[in-house]
């Protein structure tokens, strides 16, 4: 495919140009080691490295054409450069331009929250998928643009708008007719605008709690910024016609009403905004009563504000999770136009998302779980019932991200050490920082622990899960958070590969547990 350069760059602010005019681009690029021959170069400054310092080489793979914000001191003749305010802003609109605006042929569903987007996302475009909806989606766990679900090959919840367009063109293309986002505070930040030139019919907002302020500085500005999720949806007026659909996909905004931050994204969007609850029945346009969880699930009722009620049940464990549940039923049946009822009986049929409280089982008398849990509010949520649910001792293992919020760490080993009896902390993703100076940050919340018995500081994470199920025993619970499903260790001389729930099995089959994987 190509496109001319002067039709996909029509929209930007070009401060100066150079070059020849009657380019063609045939892909984009932000990259130099990804450039083919006949792509657009976007040159910005990132946290390690300036793209202005790889220009040369992506003309050297074959940029026929460069996007920058850096005023440049020598240019190759064959080639257009085109200078902006802000080249990376310039992304997500020459990307939708060069896609052919995919999202305006889509119904699309952003999620954002700081605990739940992942798995809501994927509950979302499951239940559409059970209710026979053509459904793609894009999270940090996986994705799907076509017939197959496919891992997510990068750390990164939204992914940068080049990806974000040609995902969703991809949908397009093979047919799709709805669209679920995770929209980071990241991606949905006026800083980076990967979502700036998305069309969004639908925003679900799950919670805002504390996290990511190394990038946004303050709370009130990273809860400001996914409030934009919600100022997206008057961009395009009351609905979008999308081909296939009988009736405009209408626009309407999904909020936990539980969340003391509800009222501000209700306030943020002309739009109408529909509530879910599990802590306040009545409160909302759905809730849950009656919660019973167990090891596989809960049973729970599902109440609508009008009146009906229905017995419902899913097979995801984690109380939480019935939450997220109500979030994806509410957007579902809003948005196709089904009846509550017709979408309860598809919920046992709901599977959990990979790495998101997953069992290790090969025979052993404890449980071993893995999650992404990574911030103190997802800590509370998780530990204290699990606490609740064992007999013996909740073994955890975890670290903190490197080069991430500080002040959530303290927080992290004080609601660990309040709900386990025994906590090991491990790499997570240190990156640019020492690693045994990132888990003495931890450890300096682990209030009432002592070192060498119930509080042990092991670097090397497969090493710390073969500690923690090594002092397993009968009704123990060993839980390994902040992996998840990822796929790598991030550390200054580079990553190496991971795999949590393989590394937890290898660690039992040492341990004498032979068993099947259940």
């Amino acid at each position: 495919m190509q496109r001319p350069l002067s039709e996909i760059t029509s929209g930007l602010d070009i401060l100066e140009s150079a070059g020849p005019s009657d380019r063609a681009v045939s892909g984009l690029a932000y990259d130099s080691r990804d450039i083919q021959p006949g792509w657009l170069f976007f040159a910005f400054p990132g946290m390690h490295a300036d793209g202005h310092a790889y220009i040369d080489a992506a003309i050297g793979r074959g940029a026929v054409a460069v996007i920058h914000s850096e005023p440049l001191d020598h240019r190759d003749p064959g080639v257009t450069y085109l200078r902006v305010p802000d080249a990376r802003l310039a992304m997500s609109p020459v990307a939708d331009a060069f896609w052919g605006s995919p999202s305006s042929k889509l119904a699309v569903v952003g999620v954002t929250g700081t605990e739940g987007k992942s798995t809501t996302v994927w509950l979302t475009y499951r239940l559409l998928d059970l209710a026979g909806e053509k459904a793609g989606f894009v999270s940090t766990v996986a994705y799907r643009v076509a017939d197959a679900v496919l891992p997510n090959p990068a750390h990164q919840t939204t992914p940068e708008a080049t990806t974000v367009h040609e995902r969703l063109a991809a949908m397009v293309e093979s047919g799709r007719t709805y669209a679920v986002i995770e929209s980071s505070s990241h991606g949905l930040s006026p800083r980076t605008g990967r979502l700036a030139s998305v069309l969004f019919d639908v925003g679900i907002m799950t919670n805002v709690r504390h996290e990511h302020l190394e990038f946004h500085g303050t709370w009130e500005r990273y809860r400001d910024d996914k409030a934009n999720l919600f100022r997206a949806l008057d961009a395009h007026g009351h609905g979008k016609a999308i081909a296939g659909q009988a009736a405009e996909v209408p626009s309407f905004g999904v909020a936990c009403v539980d969340d003391e931050s509800s009222d501000y994204f209700r306030a943020a969007t002309r739009r109408p905004v529909y509530t879910y609850s599990m802590l306040s029945p009545g409160a909302a346009d759905l809730w849950a009563e009656d919660i019973r969880s167990d090891d596989e699930g809960a049973d729970f009722v599902v109440v609508e504000a009008a009146g009906p009620r229905h017995k419902a049940r899913i097979n995801i464990p984690g109380r939480f999770n019935v939450e997220n549940v109500l979030a994806a039923v509410v957007a579902v049946s809003k948005l196709t136009g089904r009846s509550v009822s017709s979408l309860v009986p598809l919920l046992p049929s709901l599977e959990p998302v990979l790495g998101r409280m997953t069992r290790v089982d090969r025979g052993q008398p404890f449980q071993v779980l893995v999650d992404y849990a990574h911030t103190p509010s997802s800590f509370e949520a998780i530990l204290p019932p699990l606490a609740q649910q064992v007999s013996g001792r909740v073994i955890c293992v975890f670290g903190s991200g490197g080069e991430r919020d500080v002040k959530k760490r303290p927080e992290q080993g004080r609601i660990a050490a309040e709900h386990c009896g025994v906590v090991i902390l491990s790499d997570e993703d240190p990156r640019g920082e020492d690693p045994m100076a990132l888990l003495e940050d931890i450890a300096a919340g682990c209030a009432g622990k002592t070192r060498g018995t119930n509080l042990f500081l092991i670097p090397n994470r497969a090493e710390a899960i073969r500690a923690a199920i090594g002092m397993a025993g009968p009704g123990d619970a060993v839980i390994l958070l902040g992996k998840g499903h990822e796929d790598t260790i991030i550390y200054a001389s580079g990553t190496i590969p991971w795999n949590e729930l393989a590394e937890a099995e290898r660690a039992l089959a040492e341990a004498g547990w032979t068993g099947d994987v259940k």
